[in-house]
């Protein structure tokens, strides 16, 4: 084989923490996401943080009541995200937090993403989320489409 040789590979541990930030809302997407974190931060300092983002469509529609019970209902759901997170990072990855934000998906990442930056200025902050296999969200966009168009940190999409 004439042309081809061998080059030697920098197998030095990068010296920056990596923080990843991971949309997490318990759907096989999101899963997958939480899969490649567990991955990417492997033989690296650093932490997973996991997100789960809280949305309440046309909240300004909404009876002072009604969302009460809704943010009631999503304390729970986030309880059941962060036991659900725990399974799957246990024996795998001990370097992990869990927080529910509201609003808006990509908004909220970004934001976690931020706040995370600016606590570890000399860190690697990157949000990892799953793609929507959802018809609608390939002709409108979904979440991850938002995040790599408008993100101020990498954003790795997992498929």
């Amino acid at each position: 084989m004439t042309g081809l040789r061998l080059i030697p590979m920098n197998t030095e541990q990068p010296s920056q923490d990596l923080y990843l930030v991971v949309g997490y809302d318990g759907s096989p997407p999101s899963t997958r996401a939480l899969d490649a974190a567990i991955r990417l931060l492997r033989g690296r300092t650093g932490r997973i943080d996991v997100v789960y983002v809280a949305h309440i469509p046309g909240i300004d529609m909404m009876s002072a009541d009604a969302v009460g019970e809704m943010r009631s209902d999503f304390d729970e759901i986030a309880r059941d995200l962060r036991t659900s997170a725990g399974e799957q990072l246990r024996d795998r990855e001990e370097r992990w937090t869990f927080e529910r934000r509201d609003g808006l998906i990509g908004e909220a990442l970004i934001a976690a993403a931020k706040n995370i930056g600016d606590a570890n200025p000399d860190a690697i902050v990157t949000i990892v989320v799953g793609s929507s296999s959802q018809a609608l969200h390939r002709m409108v966009g979904s979440a991850a489409v938002a995040l790599v168009r408008h993100a101020p940190v990498p954003v790795v999409v997992v498929p």
